[in-house]
């Protein structure tokens, strides 16, 4: 089980992939990103760079589609294209973190944030947040670099 900085951090690759899809800063996080699911597998990193494409691909026609004048459907069927691909990238960010042993874990985080960093840092400047995200009892709002989550269930 991952503790509470690796699932934040899981969470901001997930809001990461989806604020990055279409911008000046996708390639070089689509290809960084391959690499590090990839593990050094050849195979493996091409099946990611194929997903990260067709996340790419349905987010940028989710957001076409929200442009479209007609109604308001559309809209929410591109915040649901992102919240779905930043779930999904979230997990399989989860996913890699669980299967590796503390020392791979510590690397691969490492590897993530500076990832991320790159990313916000092709990003123009804004401050502020940049991105709330629920997922059940948690939130996680990301922004200037930051990360915060917050739980709303009781813990001992």
């Amino acid at each position: 089980m991952l503790d509470e900085a690796m699932v934040a951090l899981a969470a901001s690759v997930g809001s990461g992939v989806v604020q990055a899809a279409g911008t000046d800063a996708w390639q070089a996080m689509r290809n960084r990103l391959a690499r590090v699911f990839g593990r050094g597998d050849r195979q493996q990193e091409a099946v990611q760079l194929e997903r990260l494409d067709r996340t790419a691909a349905e987010l940028t026609t989710a957001g076409q589609d929200a442009d479209e004048p007609e109604g308001n459907e559309p809209a929410a069927n591109g915040s649901e294209e992102r919240a779905r691909h930043g779930a999904a990238w979230r997990t399989r960010t989860e996913d890699l973190l669980e299967q590796l042993d503390p020392d791979e874990r510590a690397a691969v985080a490492a590897e993530f944030r500076a990832l991320l960093d790159a990313a916000a840092a092709a990003r123009p400047a804004a401050g502020g947040f940049t991105r709330n995200t629920y997922f059940g009892p948690t939130a996680v709002q990301s922004g200037d670099g930051n990360v915060q989550v917050n739980r709303f269930d009781s813990r001992p």
